[in-house]
């Protein structure tokens, strides 16, 4: 009843914001200055282009809606792209994006976000909190011809504020609200010398969790986070610029608030355990960006260094008995170079009707990561004749990875109006992996595996673009998609390793913009087509232990449609409306299962975001404003064999407050402020409904501060 009440309150909420722009371009009268939709510049195809002329999905989240819409982390910018959905663990560690039915493991992404130009090959480091950003892309559909061997889904393009080398700004900013939560973030950036500018920025967040341990009377999941950044940019003369981000995260969050399934759903926010956990994590990175503009070519290159560390534990039989606990350490550090040609500011003429855009690249990477997790059992839990307590290590591993990519990609535009993009990339890697798994005190021989495998592929990719008018493109496109083969940090015996996986994914749509640029309507309509798709399994040996493995092959097609509105200054209007349908394929086996025609995990049928924010000045240099959003998901199967789903479900954002001068404001705000209860995640387990999972945020709500200059 709660969910369907949600629903119907976040529909109607729908149909008022959707009457706003209609209404207003009604009424409204031509003002001395124009006004428009916001040109934005995305760097989803490398190069800089407007989002508008590019043949694929891309939705950019600004700067001016995150620090408008609070967000602070980047499965919140998840919202506004249509056919997207996140799936975020209680401990930040854990955070996966699936895109029109595509799933991203951990470390193996089939989506991979890629941070000022790194991409991250671990969620470990990629969902960080954001500070000082300019804007976050999700890009659908295949990126491999450019991005390579983790792109076949997409990605998630993480852009940082530049600092300015004008003049000093900054904002200082501090939220509160229930659960005990307040942070501060604060940034400065400005000028030091001539062509020399440096930005600092911190924050500091932490709230008590939404779970309560019934067991002890404290909450479980409690989160707290320390981050700072510092850039350094230098540009010695038009043409040349370099930059260097460091970027710090300590997190300090509780245990998993995982709990059965059943119970969750007639007691929510509810847990019963003997043991109270942890899960810490460190990210530290290092980026230097340098770029030369030139007048028939630039030259960019990105060198990435991210070392992270993560140590948790959890009561792993989530009871209050006194069964089995796990303690889990992860680390890794890893290398990324690229270094880019592009054609300059001027195409090459090929002839008096025919222009040629091109790029091309190499990338390398070296990746090593090392696990080590411990079960501990209690006596007489292994076996009722062993009664002493029992330690399994599953798994004690150690990964190493390299690899080098080449691509190129061209565009030939004939006439002005018709552009042929055809673009290809080779990817080849090396993969070590030494695992071990044994039991302390020995019950058997231990299991050991030091082995090494090498994967190689070619993703083409061929789109086409006709601008019918200016501000109206129609597009298609064509792609391939690569992810490699691997190894499992821990599994069943002989499924050690897994091999690569191939989609074809099609895409056709328009792009348009309607009433001189106030209103732009984008729609996509996609086919996916998968081979040896790679699925996270449950491990039987080991609870609450996963490892990839080859299924078979799956389809997913939909449609997608983005709307931005401006019908007056001062107002802006959002919508988006994505369907998919994603399934097995036939013959395609799970464990052991035939699950052909099932559902696949985690995709909702469909998503929708509406929404609009209304800003008006009150006299003295005051600005009164208002925001909301009303977010729908169907229904969604959490695993492979369609057992257990979560109902669709809708919630509601909202926020006001008063701005003064152009540098003081305060705000009051609510996030889904219906308090819907839904359960993101959840997978199999030896509980009594079958299933544990964790609960979705509740209500909650606070105000907001904030100077900025």
């Amino acid at each position: 009843m709660d969910t369907e009440l949600t629903v119907g309150r976040a529909l109607l909420a729908i149909c008022s914001l959707t009457l706003l722009p209609i209404s207003a371009f009604a009424q409204s009268q031509e003002p001395p200055v124009r006004i428009v939709v916001p040109t934005v510049t995305v760097t989803a195809q490398k190069e800089p282009a407007d989002v508008q002329t590019l043949p694929l999905s891309v939705t950019a989240v600004s700067k001016d809606t995150i620090a408008g819409d609070g967000i602070a982390i980047i499965s919140d910018a998840g919202i506004f792209a249509p056919n997207t959905y996140f799936s975020e663990f209680s401990a930040r560690k854990l955070s996966f994006p699936h895109f029109r039915g595509i799933s991203s493991g951990p470390g193996n992404p089939a989506i991979t976000t890629y941070i000022d130009g790194v991409p991250q090959l671990h969620t470990n480091s990629s969902s960080v909190d954001l500070l000082d950003i300019d804007q976050v892309e999700l890009v659908r559909g295949a990126q491999s011809a450019l991005f390579g061997r983790n792109a076949l889904g997409g990605l998630v393009n993480v852009v940082s504020a530049r600092p300015s080398i004008q003049k000093w700004t900054g904002a200082v900013v501090a939220p509160f609200g229930n659960f005990g939560a307040k942070e501060i973030r604060g940034a400065v950036s400005g000028p030091v010398a001539d062509g020399l500018a440096i930005s600092l920025a911190a924050g500091r967040s932490e709230r008590d969790g939404y779970t309560t341990n019934d067991v002890s009377g404290r909450p479980l999941d409690n989160r707290s986070t320390t981050l700072g950044k510092v850039q350094v940019l230098w540009s010695p003369s038009a043409n040349w610029e370099a930059r260097a981000i460091v970027n710090r995260e300590r997190a300090r969050d509780g245990d998993y608030a995982l709990h059965d399934l059943g119970a969750l759903r007639s007691n929510p926010f509810h847990a019963a355990r003997d043991f109270e956990g942890h899960t810490d994590r460190d990210v530290t990175s290092t980026t230097v960006l340098a770029r030369y503009v030139g007048r028939r070519a630039v030259l960019s290159a990105t060198t990435g260094v991210v070392k992270w560390s993560s140590e948790d534990s959890t009561d792993l039989d989530y009871t209050p008995l006194p069964l089995v606990t796990r303690t889990n350490a992860e680390q890794a550090l890893q290398f990324t170079q690229e270094v880019r040609l592009a054609s300059g500011a001027t195409a090459t003429r090929l002839s008096d009707f025919a222009t040629l855009r091109w790029q091309g690249g190499v990338f390398v990477f070296t990746n090593g990561y090392d696990q080590a997790a411990i079960n501990r059992f209690s006596p007489f839990v292994l076996n009722p004749a062993l009664g002493f307590p029992v330690s399994q290590h599953s798994p004690d591993a150690a990964l190493d990875d390299s690899g080098v990519g080449l691509y190129g990609q061209g565009t030939v535009t004939l006439h002005t109006n018709l552009d042929v993009t055809v673009g290809a990339r080779v990817d080849h890697e090396n993969k070590s992996a030494v695992l071990d798994t044994f039991f302390d005190p020995a019950l058997g021989p231990p299991a050991h595996l030091d082995t090494d495998r090498s994967f190689s592929d070619v993703s083409p990719q061929f789109a086409v673009a006709y601008q019918m008018k200016p501000g109206r493109i129609a597009y298609a496109t064509v792609g391939r998609g690569y992810k490699a083969g691997g190894f499992n940090s821990a599994s069943p015996a002989g499924t050690e390793s897994f091999g690569e996986e191939h989609t074809w994914q099609v895409e056709g749509g328009t792009k348009t913009a309607w009433a001189g640029g106030r209103l732009l309507l984008n729609v996509a309509a996609f086919r996916i087509e998968w081979n040896d798709l790679q699925l996270n399994v449950p491990n039987p040996a080991v609870p609450a232990q996963f490892y990839i493995a080859n299924v078979g092959r799956a389809t997913s097609s939909g449609v997608e449609f983005e709307v931005t509105a401006r019908p007056r200054a001062g107002l802006d209007v959002f919508g988006t409306i994505g369907a998919t349908r994603a399934r097995f394929g036939d013959n395609s086996h799970s464990s052991g299962v035939d699950v052909s025609g099932h559902d696949l995990p985690t995709s909702p049928g469909y998503t929708t975001t509406v929404g609009g924010q209304y800003s008006h000045g009150v006299g003295s240099g005051a600005t009164m404003y208002g925001r909301g959003e009303a977010v729908l998901y169907g229904s969604f199967f959490y695993d492979d064999f369609n057992s257990a789903k979560q109902d669709a479900y809708g919630l509601l954002n909202l926020r006001a407050g008063v701005r003064a001068a152009k540098y003081l404001f305060v705000e009051a705000w609510v996030k889904n402020a219906s308090n819907t209860r839904y359960i993101p995640i959840a997978f199999p387990y030896g509980s009594p409904s079958g299933f544990i999972g964790e609960m979705g945020a509740p209500r909650t709500f606070g105000l907001r501060a904030g100077v900025t200059f």
